[in-house]
């Protein structure tokens, strides 16, 4: 791998931390407004549970009442993890280039929910092992895969913030082309293993209790998974005791690019004052790490769904965030997150084209 020099190092740095400088607060006087309209609509107040929350919570984080949000984008962040070397996946590494190409030709899952739900898929290689081309992919590779967690860092923390800097800037594109409303999607085979190395080295959860079966292993690989992310902790063990007072480390450490790009569409969106919708595990390992290098990040992220992924109900727990679904889904890709885009705009739409007790002349209980 190349080098990076310790004055490249302080630029990236710098560069992502005037980006988590620049994000704001939720706008308070917004989502006191916002709540006083839904209190107004002709229904019981709260009525709408959930859906009510969403909507001034939009309005917070957008500063209006009317966010046009009719244009949305999935991002899918792809890379893959020297960590398959360990035999965690059912599936060979070969699969993610495949379906990066699969993503691009719209056959996969996420494509069929985005068209559904009027959304783009945005797919991005942020380090696939493999070289792809093809004219939709936003090729931005930092790196061919990470190096193999259970012996050591996954890359370098230049790395992990140029990945970072990627997810970043990816948004920053989206927005300049009229987009407000974000998902987080992600392909990487082996990639539930560096999520559950995260969550354990962020939060000190049990290894036995977050790591899952991923892609679909028996009980005894996913033991075998376990006893690899117990040594990817050992093996990094000083990023791990750094824990939540060096995210970045800890990502450089144990994550993955494609979930370092998803800290940067997260951020990024945050940034823009976009509220940007969470997938599942691997969405959420990003998240986490999000919400520890920038906590204002946390008040722009909307889970979208509880994943069968053992762990996940632990992650979003971790980040304070409440699931709009629980559908029983494990497939990642972003398939969760773009399900809940029409949920969000549903929220949207309540408060701004539903009657008030007063146009609707109705005596108000």
């Amino acid at each position: 791998m190349e080098r990076v020099s310790e004055s490249k190092l302080t630029e990236l740095e710098a560069a992502l931390a005037k980006v988590i400088g620049g994000i704001q607060p939720i706008d308070a006087e917004a989502v006191e407004a916002a709540k006083r309209r839904l209190d107004q609509l002709t229904k019981p107040p709260g009525s709408l549970g959930r859906l009510e929350e969403l909507a001034w919570q939009i309005a917070g984080m957008t500063g209006r009442l009317d966010p046009d949000l009719s244009r949305k984008a999935v991002v899918v962040m792809a890379g893959d993890h020297g960590v398959c070397e360990e035999g965690v996946s059912a599936f060979p590494q070969e699969v993610t280039p495949q379906m990066v190409l699969n993503f691009l030709h719209g056959g996969a899952a996420v494509n069929v929910l985005a068209r559904h739900a009027g959304a783009e898929v945005v797919c991005v290689d942020v380090g696939v092992k493999a070289d792809i081309a093809h004219p939709q992919l936003v090729s931005r590779k930092v790196r061919y895969g990470t190096a193999n967690i259970a012996v050591g860092p996954a890359m370098s923390r230049a790395e992990a913030a140029q990945a970072v800097l990627v997810g970043v800037e990816t948004v920053r594109d989206l927005g300049e082309r009229g987009f407000r409303l974000f998902a987080t999607g992600e392909m990487g085979i082996g990639n539930t293993t560096p999520s559950s190395a995260l969550l354990a080295a962020l939060t000190g959860a049990n290894v036995e209790a977050v790591v899952g079966r991923g892609t679909g292993i028996d009980e005894a690989r996913r033991q075998h998974k376990a006893a690899v992310v117990r040594r990817a902790l050992e093996a990094n063990r000083e990023a791990v005791a750094a824990g939540a007072g060096d995210p970045l480390g800890v990502l450089a450490a144990l994550g993955g690019l494609e979930i370092a790009g998803l800290v940067g569409v997260i951020i990024g969106a945050a940034a823009q004052h976009c509220p940007v919708v969470i997938d599942g595990f691997i969405s959420s390992a990003a998240a986490l790490v999000a919400s520890r290098l920038a906590p204002e990040a946390a008040s722009y992220m909307l889970p979208s769904h509880l994943s069968q992924e053992q762990g996940h109900r632990q992650l979003l727990e971790g980040i304070g965030m409440k699931p709009m679904l629980e559908m029983g889904m494990r497939l990642g890709e972003g398939t969760g997150a773009v399900l809940g885009l029409p949920i969000v705009e549903a929220a949207v739409k309540i408060m701004n084209e539903m009657a008030t007790f007063e146009s609707a002349g109705i005596s108000k209980g």
